[in-house]
């Protein structure tokens, strides 16, 4: 074996890298079960209906606080927090963790109407009214069917002369008025997808803050999509609330710390909590004041001693903040004086705490009786960076408290972004800090003028600029800001800097966003699945491990020994590439156990078949390794191509499934190909040891086949023609059962705890959502799938709270006695709704539109690749017939067994991610019998085209067969064990496998048979090193 060094290399370097992803759970596992213990601790003492709650917001505000912390320190490299480690490592996906998944359009009609300077233009709004309707409905982007709607009604009125009045587009993109309408339309794309960029940014931000580990963010560009999926979620509107409110700009007058009575009263609030601490409840305040008394002679008018005149006088106590801390004191270190005179920080900054201990602050100055201590219009603001050390001008981990001073009777700043025309982002010539210029409109300047002159001469005193609740700056303000012109100077990087300007620039949040996909999964539900796929992960490889001892022996063990590497492998590139882990992507590792072995039988197949006709044990390895390469590799690309394809046009879970699909299949090459080489040749190298490549029972399997397949085409033609035709008339006759991800519609999965009637829930939900919904048992454990198209088309943030108050009222209608807040809650008591998605019309199209594309892309590519590695179309077009061969069984099983078998068979976005599947999976057999054929066309030269073609089928179909059974185990052991979420996905895969295998057989080859003449085989020299040990006799 060549490049042994080099391989050696690369196993060393994978598994010192996959071992170090792996060696990054142990300091977190370490602090989640601490995590865990602090919840169950708390949750003790709750009330039996509150404690999930409790346990739920303990384990969380446990593990935020541990957010910043150094757990773990590698000397001389670098120290880790637990939010570095943890987001190094591989994430856990909805349906194995529980939590909430949505999907985000962002909305662009927002925008155009700013770009166009907030035209009045009756015309201009007519057609963004209809291009939102049509977005409904219509494959389209929102842009381009804007234009569509303003050429129908514009009777030859040009964009140029809606936009025009916008000095930004005109000034950056050369707008006349006699640009056309198609340049209008060019230029509005770009500036929608620089908004949807910056909003899919600004957006990632929040999430970031809001106090979930490892949230998942992507952005589908070209679908002006933002897919969320927020683990441990079980507050569905806060989350909502949270991803769809607008970001606001504010300008606020503050407080200083030095201001009369403000220091006082954080040192009253701190006291006042310590003594609730201890269990005083005593209002008492700690005295302020000491009684001091003077004693003065009196004198008479000569100067002699007559008297002592006392007097007593009120003198202040100065309390000593860091002397005698309370609850408060000790997190937030107060901007009190410092030994050189002056503030730590500028007069604006209350104080300052490490990021971890910011909740807790919070939680003490929002007690009522602490709120009272300060002023009314007081509010506080954290900063939005922490603070630089002034030595080492590197961040540290504190963060300052702001005090903002509202107007009376007002909750509004006094100046807010949307008066904010432009920004722009430049380095200040003086300091060389990015500061973000922003330029007001004629009321902006006119309140920001006010503002800093009484700030001017207020000692001048500062004005916090906040965005998003947090203060960017609190300049001091020199003089009165008359222009409408001010900056922020943030600490900002060049590309911060640009970014926020760009933020800014289109006024609060870039633009809105609407939910039109969410599910919400129970972290109950995401355990059962965790333990239905490791049940399937185990026993699968169980079987595949007894399979292979039994047919090859000890060379079985090698191939053991590689996939256990494969799995060690691709749970480590699944970390570094963070990807989120989800039961199709389990599948897809499940189902790359069952297809590695693939590349294993066919080495040890041609390796026997060199064995056989004599060859000794060296030289039947080398062989056999050599003249496997070209089958495995051509099968394996393939499955990538189409793996790639997936990843490309699917969505979340089933993108997840074909990123592990893609590493698994690159995984299983090395191992099985170069690891797998490597270690028999090792073993083999020295005198007296030896590998066994078959059993007694096995040894002549499937060696002395002489079967006509080709005789049998015309049989195999009728039989399948009889089938696809049964198949098409049930596609027009019983149809498919459509799955909400395809349809639209809310979806629940609610779970009972005593028996019901189907018909009678279907009946009471019937009259609570005035049309009949789908209900279905999803297993044997009381619990059912309901969906309904109930106010699908309802845009409203509280839409799904509507749904969901329908739904409880038609349950509640037949189950007595259930409690609505446990019913609502997906780990609730009692009768639940253990899970839920919602899908609306415009995402269902999507999805449906990328289904068909995914699959027409997936056989494009398949027929360019065999017309490229065999050079005759006649292959490509056999290998794709075979394709739609499959992929309409499939269908046709799907729709004939609706109704009939006692599980789901839905089409929806993993039934196509399985048909995809099953279609790389089909062609894998049909590669490897035309990679056969044409190695025998160059060697049979005497032969005729149907004894050559039956030759390479007769000594492949043992690796058809085995790899068949080896991946049927695996995925039998899913379709059993995976649960009723996984089931028809599962199915799906059985069939695909029987129905592949068959074609490769008898559709692929025949087709490909008939469409040839005749077979040219090239006037070569049959190779002394190729056995002819399956020949026909």
């Amino acid at each position: 074996m060549q490049g042994k060094g080099i391989v050696k290399f690369f196993l060393v370097l994978l598994t010192i890298v996959t071992a170090v992803q792996f060696m990054y759970m142990i300091p977190t596992t370490r602090v989640e079960k601490k995590a865990a213990a602090y919840a169950e601790t708390r949750a003790a003492t709750a009330e039996e209906k509150s404690k999930y709650a409790v346990r739920k917001a303990a384990e969380t505000a446990y593990l935020d606080s541990m957010s910043s912390e150094v757990i773990l320190s590698i000397p001389l490299l670098k120290d880790y927090t637990y939010e570095e480690l943890k987001g190094m490592q591989l994430a856990l996906g909805l349906d194995l963790k529980g939590g909430m998944s949505t999907v985000l359009q962002v909305d662009l009609k927002e925008l155009m109407i700013q770009l166009s300077n907030h035209s009045r233009d009756p015309l201009f709004h007519q057609a963004l009214d209809n291009a939102e309707k049509e977005l409904r409905n219509a494959q389209s982007d929102y842009v381009t069917l804007f234009g569509d709607e303003w050429a129908k009604i514009a009777n030859g009125k040009k964009l140029a002369a809606i936009f025009s009045r916008n000095r930004g587009l005109v000034e950056e993109n050369k707008l006349t008025f006699e640009t056309s309408d198609s340049e209008v339309l060019r230029i509005l794309r770009t500036q929608a997808n620089q908004t949807v960029d910056l909003t899919f940014k600004r957006l990632k931000d929040r999430i970031d803050k809001f106090g979930v580990t490892q949230p998942n963010v992507s952005l589908d560009a070209g679908r002006d999509l933002i897919v969320v999926e927020l683990p441990g979620v079980d507050n569905p509107q806060r989350a909502r609330n949270f991803l769809q409110a607008t970001a606001k700009l504010e300008f606020w007058n503050v407080y200083r710390v030095s201001d009369p009575g403000v220091l006082q009263a954080f040192i009253d609030a701190d006291a006042k909590l310590k003594r609730e601490a201890s269990g005083d409840t005593t209002t008492t305040p700690e005295p302020t004041v000491r009684i001091d008394t003077t004693y003065a002679d009196l004198l008479d008018s000569t100067g002699n001693v007559v008297g002592v005149d006392t007097q007593t006088l009120e003198v202040p106590i100065q309390a000593d903040p860091l002397a005698n801390r309370g609850p408060l004191l000790n997190l937030l270190s107060l901007n009190a004086g410092t030994a050189q005179g002056g503030t730590a920080f500028g007069l604006a900054v209350m104080g300052v705490v490490e990021k971890n201990k910011m909740q807790a602050v919070d939680n003490y100055l929002a007690r009522d009786e602490i709120k009272n201590l300060f002023p009314r219009d007081m509010a506080f603001r954290w900063s939005a960076k922490p603070t630089v050390d002034r030595n080492s001008n590197k961040p540290t981990k504190l963060y300052r408290l702001f005090a903002i001073k509202k107007d009376r009777g007002k909750d509004t700043a006094p100046l807010e972004g949307d008066l904010v025309v432009s920004a722009s982002s430049n380095p200040d010539p003086t300091t060389g800090e990015v500061e973000v210029t922003l330029v007001m409109n004629n009321t902006g300047a006119k309140i920001w003028a006010d503002m800093t002159t009484k700030a001017a001469q207020d000692q001048n005193r500062e004005i916090a600029i906040v965005l998003d609740d947090e203060v960017y700056s609190a300049p001091g303000v020199r003089g009165p800001i008359t222009g409408g012109r001010s900056s922020i100077d943030g600490g900002f990087t060049v590309q911060e800097g640009k970014d926020l300007a760009n933020i800014l620039e289109v006024g609060k949040l870039p633009a809105k966003t609407q939910i039109i996909q969410e599910s919400l999964v129970g972290p109950s539900l995401g355990a059962k699945n965790i333990n239905k796929s490791m049940m399937s992960l185990l026993v699968g490889f169980a079987l595949v491990l007894v399979f292979m001892i039994f047919y090859y022996g000890t060379s079985g063990i090698v191939s053991i020994i590689a996939l256990f590497a494969n799995l060690f492998f691709i749970f480590g590139g699944l970390a570094s590439f963070g990807t989120v882990l989800t039961m199709p992507g389990i599948a897809g590792i499940i189902l790359t156990i069952g297809m590695a072995v693939d590349a294993n039988v066919i080495i040890y197949e041609r390796i026997r078949e060199e064995l056989l006709a004599g060859k000794s044990m060296r030289l039947a390895i080398a062989d056999g390794f050599q003249h496997s390469y070209s089958a495995i590799i051509d099968a394996n690309v393939t499955t990538i191509l189409v793996a790639i394809v997936l990843a490309y046009f699917g969505m979340g879970p089933i993108k997840g499934f074909a990123v592990v699909l893609i590493i698994g299949v690159v995984s299983s090459l090395f191992t099985a190909v170069l690891l797998g080489r490597l270690m028999i040749e090792a073993w083999t190298s020295k005198e007296g040891r030896t590998l066994s490549f078959w059993t007694a029972p096995t040894k002549r399997a499937f060696s002395k086949m002489h079967i006509d397949w080709l005789g049998k085409r015309r049989i195999a033609y009728i039989i399948s023609s009889v089938i696809i035709l049964i198949s098409i008339g049930s596609f027009f006759t019983r149809g498919f059962e459509l799955g909400v991800d395809f349809k639209g519609g809310y979806s629940y999965n609610i779970e009972f705890t005593e028996s019901i009637n189907p018909d009678d829930l279907r009946a009471a939900l019937t009259d609570a959502f005035e049309a009949q919904p789908v209900v279905k048992a999803v297993n044997t454990e009381n619990t059912y799938n309901v969906t309904t198209s109930y106010l699908i088309n309802d845009v409203e943030d509280d839409a799904p709270d509507r749904v969901m108050d329908k739904l409880y009222a038609g349950v509640s209608s037949i189950v007595p006695n259930i409690d609505a807040e446990q019913f609502r809650m997906p780990d609730g008591q009692g009768t639940h709704v253990a899970s839920s998605s919602k899908v609306g019309p415009t995402i269902a199209d999507d999805i449906k539109r990328s289904s068909f594309e995914a699959t027409f892309f997936a056989l494009l590519l398949i027929f360019l690749y065999i017309f490229i590695r065999f050079n005759k179309w006649q292959y490509s077009m056999g290998a794709v017939a075979a394709l739609f061969h499959d992929t309409l069984i499939v269908l046709g099983i799907f729709s004939l067994a609706q109704g009939v078998l006692p599980f789901s068979l839905e089409i929806n976005q993993a039934f196509i991610a399985a048909l995809l599947t099953v279609i790389g999976y089909s062609i894998n057999d049909t590669v490897v019998v035309f990679d056969r054929i044409r190695e025998f066309t160059g060697v049979y030269s005497g032969k005729t085209k149907t004894e050559v073609i039956n030759l390479a089928i007769n000594s492949t179909v043992s690796r058809t067969i085995i790899t068949s059974l080896t991946t049927l185990f695996v995925v039998a052991i899913l379709f059993v064990f995976g649960g009723s979420s996984i089931r028809g996905f599962a199915f799906a895969l059985v069939v695909g496998i029987v129905v592949g295998t068959y074609s490769s057989i008898f559709v692929a080859t025949p087709i490909m048979a008939d469409l040839t003449k005749d077979i040219k085989p090239k006037d070569t020299k049959k190779s002394s090193s190729f056995s002819k040990a399956a020949s026909v006799k």
